[in-house]
């Protein structure tokens, strides 16, 4: 499985292909609500790579740890670099890659033809790779108050059962 799973973080890169400066971008989405105060664990790749354990672990039935992983945010990316990504048909997104082996995050170029690249704005996306139907990808909201709520209700709901 490979996807965006840090909605936050997409909306940044969104609004850096729109030529917003990073810093910008990350006022901007903290004010929307998609950054908290401290924006480390979204920009340094961390909430991501939380969200990658979890799916090794149901995907694949392995526990993995932080230390286990290789992650690195989007704190190097600038305009300019997505920039001269698209004009070789590329952009970039911050990517969890998750397989039976291992996991990842990182901010990687896509190609501007694979499904997670017109994935904008605060979306999360995930693409897996089939046996028999080859990749599908799954995409929706990623982030917001709205989306958060939910999330915590259901989780809440959960550990109730």
């Amino acid at each position: 499985a490979r996807g965006i799973i840090n909605g936050s973080t997409n909306f940044m890169i969104t609004r850096m292909e729109q030529g917003v400066s990073y810093d910008d971008a990350q006022a901007e989405a903290r004010a929307l609500g998609y950054l908290e105060a401290d924006p480390s664990a979204d920009v340094d790749g961390w909430d991501a790579a939380g969200k990658a354990i979890i799916l090794s672990a149901a995907l694949f039935g392995r526990k993995l740890t932080f230390d286990q992983m290789q992650v690195r945010g989007i704190r190097d990316l600038t305009p300019e670099i997505i920039a001269a990504a698209r004009a070789e048909g590329f952009t970039y997104r911050l990517l969890a890659d998750v397989t039976p082996e291992a996991a990842s995050v990182s901010a990687q170029r896509v190609p501007l033809d694979h499904p997670l690249s017109g994935v904008t704005g605060a979306t999360n996306a995930i693409t897996y790779a089939t046996d028999l139907m080859g990749d599908i990808t799954l995409i929706g909201a990623g982030a917001g108050g709205t989306e958060t709520g939910f999330a915590l209700l259901a989780d809440l709901i959960a550990l109730q059962r």
